[in-house]
């Protein structure tokens, strides 16, 4: 299937470091070939790349790689293409506008039997599952509540809920964010980590690449980095219970209510990789 990073930061931070290590799962390192994107909040707005080529070979990526934009909130993902083909409109990540914000999605998974009913005010342009899940459910939190955001424990029973159902056709993992929080569901395979002081060096799996961010960050810089696999080998990094929804903001886990999405899941702390 495909691979997921998300980044959420308590201060405007760039990815570049650990995009250069998930770049490489595009066609050099794994199998993942099949186009790639990226999205950053900058303040309301959204600097969106995307590209069918495979990262590993991408010069847009390239460009990414080397470009530090700073932001509170990026999404990325690697496609390995399971239903739809390898075109523009099916790369991820997706967007969509909802209560005068932007919302960014991105999946990794199959949903099998899965035709949901659109009422017209998301619609996929392209067609995939993933898409027409995200449509799916920016149609149910509006039809929810049509007088604009609510407060993010009735947002985050609502998404879990949304979980449930459309996780009911097959793995659903995915990250979205609006820019204020990142929510990563983990349905078989997702990690984090989250860095803080006191800083430390950290080298990639994927890229011989090392970085000391003592040297880079502040005391009270604080940054949690979500992949489908570890990106790093010298750093502990926490696996989310399969069945588990996550809310993150200012980089730390923020707990708005009920996490699990499975039965038999205790969604106790996660375990370390």
């Amino acid at each position: 299937m495909c691979q997921l990073l998300g980044m959420n930061c308590n201060v405007p931070t760039d990815i570049c470091f650990s995009f250069a290590g998930f770049q490489a799962r595009g066609g050099a390192t794994d199998v993942h070939a099949d186009g790639w994107g990226i999205a950053f909040f900058e303040g309301r707005g959204v600097r969106l790349f995307l590209d069918p080529q495979p990262s590993a070979l991408s010069p847009v990526a390239e460009l990414v790689r080397s470009y530090p934009i700073r932001s509170l909130n990026v999404i990325a993902h690697i496609r390995k293409a399971t239903q739809g083909q390898v075109t523009l409109d099916n790369t991820h990540p997706f967007q969509r506008e909802l209560w005068g914000s932007y919302w960014i999605f991105a999946h990794n998974g199959n949903l099998l039997d899965y035709a949901p009913h659109f009422d017209g005010r998301f619609l996929p342009v392209g067609s995939t599952d993933s898409e027409s899940a995200f449509c799916d459910l920016l149609q149910h939190l509006a039809a929810e509540f049509p007088d604009g955001p609510p407060p993010a424990e009735a947002l985050f029973a609502a998404l879990r809920r949304l979980a449930i159902r459309i996780g009911a056709h097959g793995p659903f993992n995915f990250l979205l964010s609006n820019g204020e929080y990142l929510f990563a569901h983990c349905s078989t395979k997702l990690t984090y980590i989250i860095r803080q002081a006191p800083f430390a060096t950290a080298h990639l799996s994927d890229q011989d690449l090392s970085v000391d961010f003592s040297r880079l960050t502040t005391p009270a810089d604080r940054v949690a980095v979500i992949a489908t696999a570890p990106l790093t080998d010298n750093e502990v990094w926490h696996a989310i219970p399969p069945g588990t929804l996550l809310a993150f903001r200012h980089g730390a886990i923020e707990t708005l209510g009920e996490a699990t999405t499975i039965a038999g899941n205790p969604a106790a702390g996660a375990g370390s990789v």
